[in-house]
């Protein structure tokens, strides 16, 4: 599971995490009946403190997209109530895609995300329909 907290961003860290979770789960990335990884674990491996990640998995839960099970973890609702586009689909692998190379490259996630950034705004007509 490749998740990834930037600490200098506007948005705290459970809400980035939450948010990369609802997108796995409607992505598919992580499937229904899949369990999280546990609270200590997963906080650990990202450098947050385990009550960010509580958070944020609590907030999960209040949507309805994963339950917890006590102490056998949380999981993925069998049905989570999360619709995904076929645009938003495509714009997921396209960021996994993006996220590899970057790796492959031995690029950091920063200098990665300033790249991107940087391909944004080097774009003179951000709306592609108004062209």
């Amino acid at each position: 599971m490749r998740i990834w907290i930037d600490g200098s961003a506007r948005v705290p860290p459970y809400e980035q995490l939450r948010a990369q979770l609802q997108l796995m789960v409607s992505s598919g990335r992580l499937e229904p009946r899949e369990r999280l990884p546990p609270i200590r674990a997963l906080a650990s491996e990202l450098g947050l403190a385990p009550g960010t990640v509580a958070r944020a998995y609590r907030e999960l839960e209040w949507a309805g997209i994963v339950e917890g099970r006590g102490r056998a973890g949380t999981f993925v609702v069998d049905e989570p109530p999360v619709a995904f586009s076929v645009v938003e689909r495509q714009l997921a692998d396209a960021a996994e895609a993006f996220a590899d190379q970057a790796k492959r490259l031995g690029v950091d996630q920063p200098s990665a995300m300033l790249a991107l950034e940087t391909a944004f705004a080097s774009r003179s007509d951000p709306d592609p329909d108004t062209g």
